[in-house]
């Protein structure tokens, strides 16, 4: 070996352990992904024919992850219960567009407020790597049933880290900012996913991300004063007065959410199809009433030596009091697509670099068909247990056909008479989860007699 040769295995040595002395991750133990989230209230209208701008589809890289969040979806109540039975426009578009594209549809939850999760099949993610999918939503009607405010919230786990996404639509109006303060704290805890003595969004989510119409607006400036900020471009004079940024001064709690600054126009109120402001009797003000915010889970404290036994279990901290499993979000853009113009509100855009270290790598468990597999014919399967966790007797493994829009939501087929020839994948649900924790290959079912 050349003096070269050793001077640089002996410097690769040095940087190594200077890494495990600092606790720093080294970039080759680093997971990243692209996030593009979008926001808007769509105000009962119908889709525009073409979302590409929306969703940026030939920027490059191509994106992970899409979050959409979509408020005042068919708020008609009769249009809603029959949106309950058959597909909605909007979702019909964005699935149709992103299944184009080679994205999987991974979670859709769909009320008076809409929100999409979709990942791309040919970027680092997997679906090993998202997990344990559940969603809720909190209406805010006196009712409990029929209002256009509240909010949906869909929580999954990105290769260990729990992330979750809540799509609100808050109080309307000027004089309700500490309503809509008060309002979103009852969202964050009142979202239990279904799931017996759940804590809140905040204690069990490492990242969260909450947008949507906020309705947050911007007090005291007249309507002259805000047309010639906005006009100019100088959007740092309305900061001061924007009720979010204010309230975000009082309350704690807000306080632990971060937002990009608002360098783009107001995003209401605009007469439709149009970039003109309000010009009905109303006059409404401009307003950063869309918004994208997020909130990384504070850390925690280096265990206490008589309590290490116990904190290491609960807490992410390595021996030495450092994060073992930190995760970054890292905002590149935030902006607002002015060119559509199908409601009185402008489309919000967010697209967010998230790097994080793997706390799991491989699906909690392994499933596998055994030979081949007919229609009309009894099969055998094979399921491995990969990581440790909480298995139950109601436990199950379902057979879904797959269908061609790429949704991993797919049709169950309980018999064999049910089965017809096709694609098909194996799910194995986790009872304790309530989610389905490991995927197949997808195979074919051949037509029975073959």
């Amino acid at each position: 070996m050349s003096s070269d040769d050793e001077a640089n295995e002996e410097l690769s040595r040095t940087l190594d352990e200077a890494f495990q002395l600092c606790g720093r991750i080294s970039p080759r133990d680093t997971f990243r992904c692209t996030l593009h989230m979008v926001t808007w209230n769509v105000a009962t209208a119908e889709p525009p024919g073409d979302v590409t701008s929306l969703l940026q589809l030939d920027a490059q890289p191509a994106t992970d992850l899409y979050v959409i969040g979509l408020q005042e979806v068919n708020a008609a109540p009769l249009r809603f219960l029959s949106d309950l039975l058959v597909e909605d426009s909007w979702s019909h578009l964005l699935m149709n567009t992103l299944a184009s594209r080679g994205y999987i549809k991974v979670v859709c939850i769909r009320a008076l407020y809409l929100c999409l999760v979709f990942m791309s099949d040919q970027g680092p993610l997997s679906l090993s790597g998202i997990y344990g999918n559940r969603s809720d939503q909190g209406p805010l009607s006196l009712s409990g049933i029929y209002g256009n405010k509240g909010g949906v919230s869909v929580r999954f786990s990105l290769y260990g880290h729990m992330i979750c996404f809540v799509n609100c639509h808050l109080t309307a109006h000027m004089g309700y900012a500490l309503q809509r303060v008060d309002e979103f704290e009852y969202i964050l805890e009142t979202q239990d996913f279904d799931l017996d003595n759940t804590p809140t969004v905040r204690d069990t989510s490492q990242v969260v991300f909450w947008f949507g119409d906020l309705n947050f607006r911007i007090s005291d400036h007249g309507m002259h004063f805000l047309r010639s900020s906005i006009n100019s471009g100088r959007f740092n004079l309305l900061w001061e007065r924007d009720q979010l940024l204010t309230m975000k001064k009082k309350e704690p709690f807000l306080q632990e959410f971060e937002e990009g600054p608002l360098k783009f126009k107001p995003t209401y109120k605009f007469n439709r199809n149009s970039d003109t402001y309000d010009t009905s009797g109303k006059k409404r003000k401009p307003a950063w009433t869309d918004r994208i915010l997020w909130r990384i889970k504070p850390k925690s404290p280096p265990p206490e030596d008589d309590e290490a036994e116990r904190a290491s279990t609960s807490t992410q901290h390595s021996d030495d009091g450092q994060e073992e499993y930190p995760i970054k979000v890292l905002q590149d853009t935030y902006t607002c697509d002015p060119s559509y113009g199908v409601s009185d509100h402008k489309p919000v855009i967010g697209i967010f670099n998230l790097e994080m270290r793997k706390r799991c790598d491989s699906a909690l468990v392994s499933v596998c068909p055994e030979g081949q597999w007919s229609a009309d014919q009894d099969a055998v399967l094979s399921y491995t247990i990969l990581e440790d966790f909480m298995s139950s007797t109601w436990d199950w493994v379902g057979l879904y056909k797959v269908r061609g829009t790429k949704e991993l939501v797919w049709e169950t087929l309980r018999s064999k008479r049910e089965r017809v020839a096709g694609e098909y994948v194996l799910g194995y649900y986790s009872y304790n989860m309530q989610s389905i924790v490991g995927f197949s290959h997808n195979f074919q079912v051949s037509h029975s007699g073959y």
